[in-house]
């Protein structure tokens, strides 16, 4: 393929996947990166137009944006992996000081000593670093839990590697001076524009990939999750626990489940409102991951009713969580204008028996909870076992 034709076209490529992603982060600005991997095509465009017009520019000024937008880039595809792996940002200061000594030496073998090849393989070596720190940056967390992440890692991983290795793989290293022989510069530009127009529709399916990944997750989110409490709401509940119900029998292991019920929580809605109501759920939750274990799982039933279900804990371990969690709920006032809002729970507390499903141990946690209720409130009751493991 002519070499022109292919710069035409990586141009021409590179301007649609600017404004796609462009339009995609104008609609979904939420998303971590897109608009950083924006830039990173925006300058991806600015280098492939470059190509193209490099012989009616001084040859100073080419170098300059050449060096330029290729190291911009790669700096702006890997803040956008930072932002999407959420990632602290990074300082500009050292980018932009690399940088400017590459553009600087660039300029020296230009305009000092010509050295097309030393060129050559300056302008790999910010864009390739910054790739590969991009591939590593996403790849964290296992395949199996972020699998377009692996991906997009990969792919731009393998573009870092080969940028960094093409002056290698292409033998540029000339004497200073000596000038490349033209077949050989226009066979070269054939292969690297090819590969780069490649990698550009590659990393550009990538991130299109990763904000569908993004979105997917929001949306599992707000189907799994209690919007106020930011909990797992009922049905996602009851489905972790069924799977945690399968996985104690298999490992014979008991299972307790526990029931929970704010006391006069209509008193507090009448009373405060339905703003003082929020801020008791809110904090309730606040004290009671206070009580709770990493691999604990609490979701919210409705109302101001909520269950924790607590694996590879037994009965008395059960009793002890939920012992301290009423009494911490009891110490701490919530704070509301104009006065503190005082609350207790009353908790049920029941252990999976052999056979059980979730709604039948959720519903003997439920009883225990409403003989606490009838006891006085404020108190933690244990439901009967069926049939132990």
């Amino acid at each position: 393929m002519h070499g022109p034709t292919l710069v035409v076209f990586a141009a021409i490529l590179a301007a649609l996947v600017t404004a796609v992603l462009h339009a995609v982060w104008f609609f979904n600005k939420n998303i971590p990166g897109l608009r950083l991997w924006t830039f990173s095509y925006l300058f991806a465009t600015v280098f492939c137009v470059n190509l193209l017009v490099q012989e009616h520019l001084p040859e100073a000024v080419s170098v300059v944006l050449t060096q330029t937008s290729t190291a911009l880039t790669a700096y702006f595809c890997f803040l956008g992996g930072r932002a999407y792996a959420g990632r602290s940002p990074v300082p500009h200061g050292y980018a932009a000081a690399a940088i400017a000594v590459m553009v600087a030496v660039s300029l020296y073998f230009t305009l000092v000593v010509p050295h097309m090849g030393a060129r050559f393989a300056l302008a790999g070596v910010i864009s390739g670093v910054y790739f590969i720190l991009t591939a590593r940056t996403l790849a964290t967390g296992g395949f199996q839990r972020w699998p377009i992440r692996y991906l997009f890692a990969g792919m731009v991983g393998f573009h870092g590697a080969f940028v960094l290795l093409r002056p290698l793989l292409f033998r540029l290293s000339v004497p200073a001076g000596a000038d490349l022989d033209a077949s050989m510069i226009e066979l070269v530009s054939q292969y690297v524009v090819l590969e780069a127009t490649i990698a550009l529709v590659m990393i550009a399916f990538g991130s299109v990939m990763l904000a569908n990944e993004h979105i997917t997750a929001e949306l599992r989110h707000l189907a799994e999750v209690d919007p106020l409490t930011c909990v797992f709401n009922r049905r996602a509940f009851l489905t972790l626990l069924d799977k945690a119900i399968s996985a104690g029998e298999r490992m014979r292991r008991p299972l307790p489940v526990l029931v929970l019920d704010l006391d006069h929580f209509k008193v507090i809605n009448d009373t405060w409102g339905h703003s003082g109501g929020d801020d008791v759920l809110r904090q309730f939750v606040v004290l009671a991951h206070r009580c709770l274990r990493k691999e604990d799982v609490m979701g919210r039933l409705g109302g101001e009713e909520f269950a924790i279900f607590l694996p590879n804990a037994d009965t008395d371990g059960a009793l002890l969580v939920a012992e301290r969690l009423r009494a911490l709920v009891a110490s701490q006032p919530v704070e509301h204008s104009p006065q503190p809002i005082a609350l207790t729970v009353s908790v049920g507390v029941a252990v999976y028996a052999r056979g059980d499903s979730a709604q039948a141990v959720l519903q003997r946690a439920d009883a225990a909870m409403y003989r606490a209720k009838q006891a006085g409130r404020n108190r933690v009751e244990l439901a009967d076992t069926l049939i132990s493991l």
